[in-house]
Parts: structure tokens; sequence; C-alpha cells
């Protein structure tokens, strides 16, 4: 069954501008990197960020590798509400920060995932990518209909407003995470490619929903 609301996560935001397109574009979560990247922020440079919104938003920080207390101490400091972890996070160290935070993403590639590299993880979600996480490459998505049904699995991994229609329609995800897909240069959000990114997704949603309910015979 299609999802009448499919979850949209802008990641890479890098300034107060980005951030707001994105939300004023429908985006329900953005992503601030942490780690190693050419998207990082440091803690003093996110502050200003999140101190200008609303407090409804979903922020979280992706972190690679890094202890637990580490990353807690990072989202308590700025007020994130979730965690994105997209290093070699061992089951345990996921299930410590689940106790402290209402939402943590634990990341896989689709490779690691066909292995079952996601046994003894209870993440809120997972994460799917493409070999190389954060290269914006995508991957075969057709591979994850022959895997075991992931709960909350969000889509990542080359997605962009032209074909996140296609990959919503042959994954049913819970969500969709775009960073690199909606860019004018790396670590700057394109708004026209933001609120187009965000359309398609929704556009899709309610696409699938209608033809569902045709079939059966239903009426919303």
């Amino acid at each position: 069954m299609q999802a009448e609301h499919v979850f949209v996560k802008v990641c890479g935001i890098t300034n107060v501008t980005d951030a707001l397109v994105a939300l004023n574009c429908g985006a329900d979560a953005l992503g601030f990197v942490f780690a190693e990247s050419v998207r990082q922020v440091t803690v003093e440079g996110a502050a200003p960020v999140l101190a200008h919104l609303p407090s409804r938003v979903l922020t979280f920080g992706v972190f690679v590798d890094t202890p637990p207390d580490e990353v807690l101490a990072v989202a308590h400091s700025l007020g994130l509400v979730g965690v994105q972890l997209h290093g070699h996070e061992a089951p345990d160290e996921v299930a410590y920060l689940r106790q402290h935070l209402p939402y943590v993403i634990k990341a896989i590639t689709s490779e690691e995932l066909q292995g079952g590299g996601l046994q003894g993880y209870r993440p809120w979600a997972t994460l799917v990518d493409g070999p190389r996480p954060g290269s914006g490459e995508r991957f075969n998505w057709v591979s994850l209909l022959e895997m075991s049904p992931v709960e909350r699995l969000v889509l990542a991994g080359g997605l962009n407003a032209d074909n996140v229609a296609e990959a919503i329609s042959l994954v049913n995800p819970y969500g969709v995470d775009v960073s690199s897909g909606v860019e004018s240069s790396p670590g700057h959000k394109d708004p026209t490619q933001v609120c187009a990114f965000v359309r398609a997704v929704r556009s899709a949603a309610r696409t699938g929903v209608a033809v569902l309910s045709e079939e059966e015979g239903e009426s919303r």
C-alpha cells in the first residue's frame, strides 16, 4: 500500500536560507552533517541556523563512528530531536542512543542490507543508501524488493525531482532523504529543485493512494 504521506528529509543543511527554503517547500525534517564532508557543519555553525527554525521541525545530526556520549552531547546542546548514524555503530550503541533520543536512524548500504547487516539493530528508521553513502549515486532500487520488509525504510542515494516518484512507486518507502540531488553546488540548496523534489514526492504518494482506492472500490 502506498503511504499517503511520505516522510521527506533534506540533508546537508549548512545555512539558515536553505533550512527555511526546505521547510517552506514542505520538508518534514532537516539533516545537519557533523561528520567529515563538504557539507560538514560545526556545533557553533549549526546553532544559529537551528535558532531560526520552528519547534515543530524534526532536526537530525549526522554522525560517523562518533562515540555515543559525544553524539548525545551534540544533540542535547543543539536541541536536535534525532541522529542519523552512517558508520559502523554497533547494535548496543544504537539501543543506547534510542534510550535518550526519540529518533535514531541507522544508515546502511544496499549491499550490507542484502548481506543481513541490519540484524540485531532496532533503530527508529533504517536509511538505505548506495555503495558509497553520501556520493549521490543511485543504486538498483529493485534489489530492495527481494529482501525482507524493513520497518520505516528511508530511501537515499541519487534521488532528485526527476526520479523520486519512480523510486517511491517501486520501493514504497516510509521516507526519502535527499542532499546533493537538490543542490546548486555542494552545501548550497537550489530552491527550485528543493520544491520540485517535495512536489514530486507528494504527487507520487497521492497517485499511489488514488490507484489503490480505485482497485479496492473505496472512496476517499
